[in-house]
């Protein structure tokens, strides 16, 4: 599996309740410039539209080498490819109040096919985001006093 975007801000503004892995619809030479690493997740998520789900905001630049180097389809909608046991299911998550499909990375598998990783999310609040900060801090530090403790 090669990684080719993450979504790292949406492990720190959400709180992650289920993954669930998607293939994506891409055309021309999108999945060209995904080779090349020319992805960006932040400010994505994924809504239903007409009973499909689509990626929203996900930015694939343009392939260096393409003729038709235009940027205005840079962050278009994508089709995401679900099975329709998986839609009606995530359709339900979502008309819980408060939760939010994001997408968390963007990958090729084992057969070279591009596919998306999604995240069942809950937004969390400031309060949950400053008590992360805090604990993460203390971990720091006792990292650090347990490491000079014991050098010689």
């Amino acid at each position: 599996m090669k990684i080719i975007a993450q979504n790292k801000k949406a492990f720190f503004d959400y709180e992650i309740l289920d993954r669930i892995e998607a293939g994506i619809v891409l055309n021309g030479d999108e999945v060209k410039a995904l080779r090349e690493g020319n992805c960006s997740l932040i400010g994505s998520f994924a809504t239903f539209h007409k009973g499909e789900l689509s990626l929203i905001n996900a930015t694939i630049a343009p392939y260096s080498h393409s003729y038709a180097k235009d940027d205005k389809y840079s962050t278009r909608s994508r089709k995401l490819l679900l099975h329709k046991r998986e839609i009606s299911r995530l359709i339900g998550d979502v008309s819980k109040k408060g939760i939010t499909i994001v997408p968390l990375k963007i990958y090729f598998n084992n057969k070279n096919f591009v596919k998306v990783e999604l995240g069942i999310a809950k937004h969390k609040k400031a309060t949950d985001k400053k008590q992360v900060i805090k604990e993460r801090d203390i971990k720091r530090e006792t990292r650090r006093e347990l490491k000079g403790k014991y050098r010689i």
